[in-house]
């Protein structure tokens, strides 16, 4: 008898620690464009194809995050990026971010702090900036920050997780604050940045987590060399971009992630970007049999991809979140961008779900 009570000790304990566990996952997705498809009228349905409200949609598959992105003055921003859909000021992403709160979702905010796409290949000035002295930029950044969370806060928009730059491992507002994450050069100023918009983050939203953002997660020496000169920085959160069609195999990710760990036990891991082609039509980023290394271009390929990125992810336990870029492309209907990306969760076609959106919910499974 007293074995069995044990064993049901123990039984309540784990139980009790998986939905611990369970809850704190985030499940999610970077869906910037949405108002402007639904501006469009654009229609996405389910798998049988009823039309559906994605907010509402989204929440029924268990998705419990919403993450978009802020420009600086993305009026500024080339023609050429506007039809990529750069348009987030601090008004539009104010207002989705009320909606994203209202309907119950953690709302994680993403500063681009540039006017356009802020990526490992480019971290432009923002045009705001472009004269101002060196040293007075983190003074800049700290002010900007501070002001766009006031005023989300006042609008009932508080994020609850918040960005610091977006994939910035080669730094941000270049040249000034142009990195190698192996090197020297700039990490002063670098440092500064971020230090500065950490702290205005603390001061207006002190209950949000803050996300140093990464995407070299197949190169564990450019990873570990970046966060070892963070070990000062006041965060919470390592986010790492991970598309297999750049960044390798599952294994690979797998492999970071467990360093991670290791070497960053303090720190929260979370896919924070992630997704895969299921199509090359009306594609002018890439060709038709580009990218089809690991996985068929395909929506059985991309439900694939899917299954076993989840199937990982739910091994490490440092891993607590998980978000797919750009999941409401959806041309049905419609022309809000200039051409397709075929990584959403919606044929371009008919605007009906794919079959990988099933797989997300698994995610939270225990």
């Amino acid at each position: 008898m007293k074995n069995i009570k044990i064993i049901i000790t123990l039984a309540i304990m784990t139980f009790g620690f998986a939905n611990t566990h369970a809850q704190k996952r985030l499940l999610g997705g970077d869906i910037s464009l949405l108002p402007s498809y639904e501006e469009q009228g654009t229609v996405y349905k389910d798998a049988f194809g009823n039309e559906i409200k994605l907010l509402e949609y989204l929440k029924d598959q268990q998705w419990n995050a919403i993450r978009v992105r802020l420009f600086v003055e993305p009026e500024k921003a080339p023609e050429e990026n506007k039809g990529e859909g750069v348009c987030q000021d601090l008004e539009y992403v104010t207002k989705f971010g009320k909606r994203i709160k209202e309907a119950g979702y953690q709302f994680m905010l993403d500063f681009h702090y540039s006017d356009t796409w802020a990526d490992p290949g480019k971290q432009f000035m923002p045009d705001r900036w472009k004269n101002t002295k060196r040293e007075d930029l983190p003074d800049s950044l700290y002010e900007y920050t501070k002001y766009c969370l006031k005023v989300m806060v006042d609008a009932g928009a508080t994020p609850d997780l918040i960005q610091v730059g977006n994939e910035i491992t080669n730094g941000m507002m270049w040249p000034a604050a142009k990195v190698d994450p192996q090197g020297t050069e700039n990490w002063d100023l670098l440092l500064k940045l971020l230090k500065n918009g950490s702290k205005a983050c603390r001061e207006i939203c002190p209950n949000a987590k803050i996300i140093i953002h990464t995407e070299k997660a197949g190169e564990w020496d450019k990873t570990k060399a970046y966060y070892e000169n963070l070990r000062t920085l006041d965060y919470d959160i390592i986010g790492l971009s991970y598309y297999p069609i750049w960044h390798k195999a599952v294994g690979v990710l797998a492999a970071t992630i467990d360093s991670l760990n290791v070497d960053f036990p303090d720190k929260e891991v979370m896919v924070v970007e992630t997704a895969m082609y299921f199509s090359h039509e009306n594609d002018k980023w890439s060709k038709s049999d580009e990218y089809s290394e690991f996985y068929p271009i395909s929506a059985e390929g991309q439900r694939i991809f899917t299954h076993e990125l989840v199937s990982e992810l739910r091994r490490h336990p440092n891993v607590t979140g998980l978000f797919w870029w750009y999941p409401e492309e959806n041309a049905f209907g419609n022309k809000v961008t200039e051409g397709w990306l075929n990584r959403g969760l919606f044929d371009n076609h008919t605007g009906k779900v794919l079959p990988a959106m099933r797989e997300f919910s698994k995610f939270m499974d225990e």
